[in-house]
């Protein structure tokens, strides 16, 4: 079956090995959460850089967990974590003489997984999963399979999203997998609050052209069988996605550790947009969120 080979492929790409300051990392978020940590994936643009690079980078990281009460002391935190997941948190530690930066985001696997189907009612897991990444941590075999299978369904998730066609009709037999993935990646940054550029699809595939060709191969023979979505479906996406972006924006002011600060420079290093913090702002984060997005938003910092 396709999904078996493209789970294999995934699962090679996941045990490749990370730089040093990323284990180093990936061990200091998951310590964080205790046993009730199961896997670390290590994901984003930090990936393939050196030891050296990654100190002067943000490093990203999702923590898999397999029960939110047992991963926090707080029964909030837990609670928050399962109504609208993930948890984000930023997080600093000294490195050979300098300084470390990540962000980590807590999530279960059931929910994880669910993210990563056609189901999940936003693309922020599959699109983002079905790229490349590392685990850098797993806790057995089980685990280690369910993340590949997990993966590989984001991938699957991704095309049948932005394979080109009629609605509810069947995929055409010759397409252009580059431009199929081009697409599908366009779309869902649309279909979120981001920073950067539309530019970025271009770059996401090209640094990657051969795996993204023979991952749609792999799953091509499938998607024509299906039927494709009906509808105008990335209408839908990127009001659902936007609205549960803003929703999480409010919800990190009191679950991330620095929230108004890491996305100041968030927003500042994708999009160049400036926007002054006040001490208010940073002591009152909940308040300040609204009217933050907002002023943001005016300036283009995000579409």
């Amino acid at each position: 079956m396709a999904a078996d080979a493209v789970a294999t492929l995934i699962a090679g790409e996941l045990a490749q090995p990370v730089a040093p300051a990323a284990l180093a990392m990936a061990e200091y978020c998951r310590a964080r959460h205790g046993g009730a940590a199961i896997a670390v994936l290590f994901y984003g643009s930090c990936l393939r850089q050196s030891d050296q690079a990654l100190a002067d980078a943000l490093l990203d990281f999702y923590v898999i967990v397999d029960d939110y009460r047992a991963a926090y002391d707080s029964r909030l935190m837990a609670w928050a974590n399962a109504l609208l997941p993930p948890n984000v948190f930023y997080v600093e530690m000294p490195w050979q003489g300098g300084q470390l930066r990540a962000k980590y985001a807590v999530m279960s696997l059931s929910q994880f997984a669910a993210g990563c189907s056609r189901k999940a009612r936003n693309v922020s897991i599959w699109a983002r999963f079905c790229q490349p990444a590392r685990l850098v941590w797993v806790n057995g075999n089980v685990t280690r399979r369910a993340m590949a299978a997990a993966l590989a369904e984001a991938c699957r998730t991704m095309l049948w999203h932005a394979w080109p066609a009629e609605p509810g009709t069947r995929a055409p037999q010759s397409i252009d997998t580059l431009a199929v993935w081009e697409r599908g990646f366009r779309e869902t940054y649309a279909a979120e609050l981001r920073s950067e550029s539309g530019d970025r699809a271009l770059s996401i595939v090209a640094a990657d052209k051969v795996r993204y060709q023979q991952v749609a191969r792999m799953i091509a023979p499938e998607i024509r069988a299906s039927g494709l979505p009906s509808g105008n479906v990335w209408q839908r996406r990127r009001w659902i996605g936007k609205t549960l972006n803003y929703l999480r924006l409010v919800k990190a002011a009191f679950t991330f550790d620095g929230a108004v600060d890491y996305v100041m420079w968030k927003v500042r290093r994708h999009s160049g947009v400036v926007l002054p913090v006040s001490d208010w702002q940073r002591r009152h984060p909940l308040l300040a969120a609204p009217g933050l997005a907002w002023k943001l938003y005016r300036l283009g910092a995000f579409r």
